[in-house]
């Protein structure tokens, strides 16, 4: 078990690896909390960005990221979590692929990282917590109860995206997506400052080809097999 009482299942993986979405699926079934720790990135560049601040000066962007005014409202049953910064509803704001790179390229900053760490932290309360992000089991709970990593192809991962862009109405091309996946995924990777990758005791899932349905079946056993275990 973790240190505190509440039990923590982290979920990491590259953009598009499903990891929101089975994180949310997961949390609805189980009737725990839920972390999306890429939002609080996202959310932090968007700050900086409407503040005016250059996301290259690591020092200011950790600074708006410790002082961020976020609520997350959970939405009904079939809908994703509502994200407000400063009482302004920017959930698909959040969700673009301009917010996504921005996300990448202050999460590479340090000080970011330490200035988010606890606040991460602290969603951790019972009855306990799905964490999806990219270093939630490497980095911010490291003992964590239950620790998955889930992969998809690139190619995989641009189609999915580009279907979900389609459903808010854009018209993106597969080629521009997996290009954007590509490089986010190298700047990912290489970082110096925990960079994505999976951490020693974690199960790594390939959802490529799978429907939602069947990965959350095989996250549900991984979990009852650990509890079991």
């Amino acid at each position: 078990m973790t240190q505190s009482s509440a039990p923590v299942i982290t979920i990491d993986g590259p953009s598009g690896s499903g990891k929101g979405t089975i994180a949310q699926l997961l949390a609805g079934k189980l009737g725990w909390r839920i972390l999306d720790s890429g939002a609080l990135y996202r959310l932090t560049a968007l700050s900086a960005a409407k503040q005016g601040v250059a996301l290259d000066d690591a020092e200011a962007v950790a600074r708006v990221a410790s002082t961020l005014a976020v609520e997350f409202v959970p939405g009904a049953a079939d809908q994703p979590v509502s994200v407000n910064l400063a009482g302004e509803d920017v959930t698909l704001e959040i969700r673009t692929e301009s917010c996504g790179a921005m996300a990448s390229q202050v999460a590479a900053h340090q000080q970011v990282r330490e200035a988010l760490l606890q606040r991460q932290r602290d969603f951790q309360q019972p009855p306990g917590l799905i964490a999806d992000g990219r270093d939630m089991g490497t980095v911010v709970f490291p003992n964590a109860d239950c620790k998955l990593f889930l992969v998809a192809s690139a190619e995989e991962r641009a189609r999915r995206r580009q279907r979900q862009l389609m459903q808010q109405g854009q018209s993106v091309k597969i080629a521009h997506l997996l290009n954007e996946i590509e490089e986010r995924d190298a700047r990912d990777m290489n970082r110096l400052h925990a960079p994505l990758r999976p951490a020693d005791d974690a199960v790594t899932l390939d959802t490529s080809g799978l429907s939602i349905d069947q990965v959350l079946q095989k996250v549900m056993r991984i979990w009852s097999e650990k509890q079991a275990g």
